[in-house]
């Protein structure tokens, strides 16, 4: 306990080199592009527009649970956290590697390098929920006070995306192929979470169970977050069982993260 204190009160010391660092972490993705930050948004609206046309209206046809809302209305809520959970666990888990040289430096805390990863990721994050909030704009949607609580599933989607990093990162340096494993999981993770489609479909089809299984999936509670804030107006506090089990299963995640790292932390230097 007395680790994670110091390692908080650093943090927060600290939390200008780390906004400097995460800047630069931001800019350093994009250099010598000629179209620079666009790419930023490329693959993603892409990915969006093909799950569209497949599910949407030129494809299988899956009707959003929520009334009145189209399927592109409901599928954004659901995959811009998406996008950067497995950004930040796809560019977090090799963040040491990347960063070896100050790895080495012993006057470094190499405790921020996570941190700074998450933080870059969200700068992304952050342009992707603005593009979401136009399309519903021009969708016609009017503004929901409910919008403001994206803030709070924002930083529930950091808590456990650095909570895994953590434990990913550390065991990266001595195990090359966890970045490999991490992407795998991914792929996996993102069909295990109702995004593309609705858990309804299963209790139509009498597989009443289903459901309760995907909710055992900690991301389901970011996911079905967003929606809430951005379609329906529903706050978190309507949902307190899934919000006591997310909060229980993600500090239980860190803490074991943050064990880990700090166990293998002394020799990260030797081995890179």
């Amino acid at each position: 306990m007395n680790y994670v204190v110091s390692l908080v009160k650093e943090l927060f010391q600290k939390r200008r080199l780390i906004w400097d660092l995460a800047k630069a972490d931001f800019r350093k993705r994009f250099v010598g592009s000629y179209f620079g930050v666009v790419w930023m948004f490329v693959q993603p609206i892409v990915t969006v527009l093909i799950y569209w046309m497949i599910f949407g209206p030129f494809g299988f046809r899956s009707a959003p649970p929520v009334a009145e809302a189209s399927y592109i209305e409901w599928l954004i809520p659901g995959i811009a956290p998406w996008f950067f959970f497995s950004e930040a666990l796809n560019t977090g888990t090799g963040c040491l590697q990347e960063y070896h040289y100050l790895v080495k430096k012993v006057v470094f805390r190499v405790e921020i390098l996570p941190v700074i990863k998450l933080l870059s990721c969200l700068f992304v994050h952050g342009f992707f929920v603005l593009i979401m909030l136009i399309v519903f704009l021009i969708g016609g949607r009017a503004p929901m006070i409910t919008w403001l609580q994206l803030l709070y599933y924002a930083f529930a989607a950091s808590m456990l995306s650095l909570a895994i990093i953590y434990l990913t990162s550390a065991i990266q340096v001595f195990f090359k192929d966890m970045s490999q494993i991490v992407g795998i999981c991914l792929q996996f993770g993102m069909w295990l979470t109702p995004i593309m489609y609705s858990e309804q479909l299963f209790v139509d089809r009498g597989l009443t169970m289903v459901p309760t299984i995907l909710r055992l999936n900690p991301f389901y509670y970011i996911a079905a977050g967003y929606r809430d804030s951005m379609l329906t107006g529903n706050w978190f506090v309507e949902r307190p069982t899934l919000t006591v089990y997310f909060w229980v299963v993600t500090v239980l995640l860190m803490l074991a993260g943050l064990k880990v790292f700090k166990r293998l932390r002394p020799h990260f230097s030797d081995v890179l």
